[in-house]
């Protein structure tokens, strides 16, 4: 059996399972269409129903379908109207043909009439905010309790999955050294971005999220995505976060780059680099999740202490709450279909949640650690005015180191890893680097 068919064989028996375990028949799982901008006749940018490309490698058919029933193949009702107005999405040739009963609609409105009364026995997963999905005579719209099951199994990675996984990493640790080079070549932050895309020949609307660009102290704002069109002056430092898409599935890296060779910043992004590399070494089946981001605010109180950011002791930093002032966000989160996965809180497919940790609201993921999942390590240290208002003054800060670091912003660096049996996590990121020479 292909890599391919025993994903797809795993994500039919899921659905069996959900849907025995939730008392319904079968499902149709609409790939969603575009949605207009108020009073005006152009579209938002199209995303696909992360469903409907969990069973097929689409994500450019929309307003197309996925029917299921279980013991039965899946029914894809493939949308590809005559329409001389706009081109469509070329759809090449693909294995997934092989496990589908294919029906290609020209019309949307007759995918309805195509499954007649099967519609009454399903559930509707995805968007219904406009025709056809609106009309379905369906059982029953998004039930929430169908739902968690899914997504609960979602954590876990089945191989196909994985390897899609690798190469979107491959794709983007590409482009990533395009805008790396582009920085230092002195580029302005849309260049950068502009070299990023040319360099996996991707269009913004091709990628899983925005790409945070940012120089100097634009490193400070978490999720920076304004690209001004001229370079800073001086330039001095570069963070940036920035994905791919392969078959659907997603690349998340980040990485942060000094302009000077020697000195207090490019120190400290080594520092993080190795923290970052520490922590995931010790990660295993097992733990809880939010056990490892604690961890990390240990290693970032460490070098608050050793840059001399804070004063006190390592433990006082802790405990005073200092370490999240600077690294407020959390460790990482799950990822696959979506850049920030589903269920990163879930107890169990019945939808019971974690307790959520009070000090560290931000943090997406805290389930106990299972093999095959993916999720990404992502520390961070930024100097952020606004957190740090509160303590002007307060003689527990180094207020002279901490305006030495303000106009870099900060350091993040994220990897994303896969959860292994025994020992330390496959790093896909680190490996796709490795691949182009680079560490």
């Amino acid at each position: 059996m292909s890599c391919y068919a025993d994903h797809l064989s795993t994500v039919a028996a899921r659905f069996d399972e959900a849907l025995a375990a939730t008392g319904f028949d079968a499902v149709i799982i609409y790939a969603g269409q575009p949605r207009y901008a108020f009073q005006d006749d152009n579209p938002y940018p199209y995303r696909v129903n992360p469903l409907f490309k969990y069973w097929l490698p689409l994500s450019h058919s929309p307003g197309s379908a996925l029917y299921y029933q279980p013991g039965h193949k899946p029914m894809v009702l493939l949308y590809q109207p005559r329409d001389f107005w706009h081109a469509q999405a070329v759809i090449e040739e693909g294995e997934w043909q092989q496990y589908v009963d294919l029906v290609v609609v020209d019309d949307n409105a007759k995918i309805a009439g195509h499954l007649g009364d099967k519609l009454k026995r399903a559930v509707l997963l995805g968007e219904d905010f406009a025709e056809p999905a609106m009309s379905w005579p369906v059982a029953e719209r998004n039930p929430q309790a169908l739902l968690d099951y899914l997504h609960y199994q979602r954590a876990i990675k089945t191989s196909w999955e994985i390897d899609n996984l690798r190469i979107a990493n491959q794709y983007a640790s590409r482009a990533h050294v395009a805008a790396r080079d582009a920085f230092f070549a002195g580029a302005s932050e849309l260049a950068i971005q502009q070299s990023y895309l040319a360099a996996i020949n991707a269009r913004e609307i091709d990628m899983p999220y925005n790409n945070i660009v940012a120089l100097n102290d634009h490193g400070a704002i978490l999720h920076y995505d304004i690209y001004q069109a001229q370079a800073a002056q001086p330039v001095r430092s570069f963070l940036i976060d920035a994905g791919a898409y392969y078959n659907g599935y997603c690349a998340d890296i980040t990485r942060t780059y000094s302009v000077e060779k020697n000195g207090f910043f490019p120190e400290l992004i080594s520092a993080m680099d190795g923290k970052q590399r520490g922590l995931i070494e010790t990660i295993r089946v097992g733990q809880n999740y939010a056990d490892l981001h604690r961890d990390q605010h240990w290693n970032t109180a460490h070098l608050l202490h050793d840059f001399g950011l804070v004063n006190g002791s390592v433990e006082s930093i802790v405990a005073n709450g200092y370490s999240r002032l600077f690294f407020p966000h959390g460790l990482g989160h799950l990822i696959g279909l979506q850049v920030h996965d589903v269920a990163g809180h879930m107890k169990n497919p019945q939808g019971e949640l974690h307790d959520r940790d009070p000090l560290h609201p931000f943090l997406r993921l805290t389930r106990t650690i299972e093999e095959n999942q993916v999720f990404t390590i992502e520390p961070g240290l930024y100097v952020i005015d606004q957190l740090l208002e509160p303590y002007l003054g307060h003689a527990d800060f180094n207020w002279q180191r901490i305006d030495e670091l303000r106009p870099y912003g900060g350091v993040r660096i994220e990897d994303s890893v896969v959860a292994k049996a025994s020992g330390v996590p496959e790093n896909l990121t680190r490996d796709a680097f490795a691949q182009l020479n680079i560490d």
